[in-house]
């Protein structure tokens, strides 16, 4: 008898592993709701109104640039924040092997890359004025409301793609310009109740100021440094300055600059005191004195004006005024607006004395200002005022021809897609905060009416079309 072999049976177990990617941003990145972008729509409603009251026209230009476009406008610091878009195809293709072997970052740099994202809309603009130059009419006001990207670390109020709102005025050297900023800074933030401070200093003092202490060649360290004064203090300032090269006995000189800070006309006397042996720093303290007089006659609605000598805004291009907006102290952001004057932004695309002047708002920071303060008014967030329940295809066609007339009369209507459980319906109405809900069924399309129920009380009222209509309209 021939023994069988056993037979060995193998169970086998198997997992279906999910090697799906969770989902996530981009660091610096946010996406929003739309509460919130209800919210920052009313922000830019605002500031958009507020241009065109001012004379200014909108313009857009494109999300990158060539890279000779924007390098070399925003100084060192601000060049490493721009970002660079990689040459498609094969981009290490141009790059010299002896700049890999020898690890030239900056050669390698330009090579793989010849554009980059905006880093902000001035020098777009100025690039924009040169190309269409034949077709402008000078003094060109414009305003532009676009994203801008920044290589920059996210934190509180900073990110790193973000949005700008400018308004620019190119071909005039009046200061009248200036003044009319300062206004327009006011109009828009008290529109908003936000009581801020607009500062304002002027580039030109800072080069008188490095003239007296003989460090010209030190004017954008000794600009970037002084910047930081409300971000790091007075004694790591002067840390930064001396690290720049900056002497101590430089530092010792302009020691009354640390001491500023009181009433306009002292601070403006300080300046003149200190820069009497510069022709361009009392030019620059001449400047600031217009202004603060001219806006002092003219007036302002909830804002104050303050010389802030310290002030220093570290892109390079800025040549005259410069303005930083400060929000309330206790909101914690410090600035929520800047821009200044620039002399010959153009000249670097060949375009010379062309002067301009500008200002921009920074819609992000607002928007956390608005929130820590709670100043956005409830209609903002305002949806849909009515939804029409779905019973069925001859009552969906009943509802949507009410559902026209009232859009036709300003009215935000909907009808919910599905005909299906009302309790579903009315939890969409419930979970949308939409305070009405119309029934349309048999009886209702028999009878030409409409019965409308109230989601805060329960009331129920039938009701003819221009009642309907009448009701939701107040």
């Amino acid at each position: 008898m021939v023994k069988k072999k056993p037979t060995i049976k193998l169970k086998l177990n198997y997992r279906i592993i999910d090697v799906r990617i969770k989902p996530t941003l981009a660091k610096g990145t946010r996406d929003f709701n739309s509460q919130e972008v209800a919210k920052r729509n009313y922000i830019t409603h605002i500031i958009k109104d507020w241009f065109t009251k001012f004379g200014f026209n909108p313009i857009e230009t494109p999300s990158f640039e060539n890279s000779e476009t924007l390098l070399g406008k925003y100084g060192e610091e601000g060049d490493r924040l721009i970002f660079k878009i990689l040459r498609s195809g094969d981009f290490l293709k141009k790059v010299a092997k002896e700049d890999y072997e020898e690890k030239n970052l900056s050669r390698i740099a330009s090579a793989i890359s010849d554009k980059a994202l905006r880093y902000d809309l001035t020098v777009p603009f100025a690039r924009y004025v040169v190309q269409n130059q034949n077709d402008l009419v000078f003094p060109f006001k414009r305003y532009q409301m676009q994203p801008v990207w920044r290589a920059d670390r996210p934190q509180k109020g900073r990110y790193r793609e973000f949005n700008q709102c400018d308004a620019d005025v190119i071909g005039s050297k009046s200061l009248w310009q200036e003044v009319e900023f300062v206004q327009l800074y006011d109009a828009v933030f008290s529109e908003l109740g936000v009581p801020v401070h607009i500062q304002i200093n002027n580039r030109k003092i800072l080069s008188g100021i490095a003239e007296v202490i003989q460090a010209e060649d030190k004017l954008i360290d000794f600009t970037v440094a002084l910047d930081k004064l409300d971000k790091i203090g007075e004694e790591r300032v002067k840390k930064e300055m001396l690290e720049r090269g900056i002497s101590k006995s430089a530092i010792e000189t302009i020691q009354p600059l640390f001491e500023g800070g009181k009433s306009a006309e002292e601070d403006l006397q300080l300046l003149r005191n200190l820069l009497k042996e510069s022709k361009i720093g009392l030019e620059g303290v001449s400047e600031l004195e217009y202004v603060v007089q001219q806006v002092k006659v003219l007036g302002l609605n909830q804002s104050t004006l303050e010389v802030n000598i310290t002030l220093a805004r570290g892109l390079d291009y800025y040549t005259g005024i410069i303005y930083e907006v400060a929000a309330p102290k206790e909101v914690g952001l410090g600035s929520i607006g800047g821009g200044g004057r620039y002399d010959d932004l153009t000249g670097i695309f060949g375009m010379k004395e062309m002067s301009g002047v500008g200002i921009s708002f920074g819609l992000d920071r607002i928007y956390l200002a608005l929130e820590e303060l709670d100043l956005f008014p409830e209609a903002v967030l305002k949806g849909t005022q009515v939804l029409f329940i779905n019973f069925g295809e001859s009552e969906a066609v009943y509802s949507m021809k009410a559902i026209s007339k009232l859009r036709q009369n300003g009215i935000r209507a909907e009808m919910y897609p599905d005909a299906g459980k009302m309790g579903r319906q009315m939890t969409y109405a419930d979970r949308k905060n939409i305070p009405f809900v119309v029934l349309c069924g048999t009886k209702e399309i028999e009878q030409q009416s409409y019965t409308l129920k109230n989601m805060e009380s329960g009331e129920q009222y039938s009701m003819t079309f221009e009642k309907l209509l009448a009701h939701l309209q107040q």
